[in-house]
């Protein structure tokens, strides 16, 4: 397993056009990924492939998220991901 954080750039944080993007680029990947978002209360957990559940997970501009990855594919996963969003998830 590899974990890797980043911050959300995105003015209008993981709404639905940067979170499909998320999703989608997630589904290239074998491997599990997972995003967590920890507040002061709790640790949210939402399926990096799941566009509903990166939707649920609520996570707005400055953000930190952490990336995790298990699989046979994890180091090019997570590579990807933390890369997809320093760049913007496409805004």
């Amino acid at each position: 397993m590899v974990n890797g954080k980043v911050r959300i750039k995105n003015p209008t944080g993981l709404h639905l056009r940067p979170a499909g993007l998320f999703c989608k680029t997630a589904m290239q990947f074998d491997c599990k990924i997972t995003v967590h978002k920890k507040t002061k209360n709790e640790d949210v957990a939402a399926n990096a492939k799941s566009v509903l559940s990166v939707l649920g997970a609520c996570i707005k501009s400055g953000d930190e998220i952490e990336i995790s990855c298990e699989g046979k594919d994890e180091e090019q996963a997570l590579k990807v991901m933390v890369q997809l969003v320093e760049d913007g998830i496409g805004e």
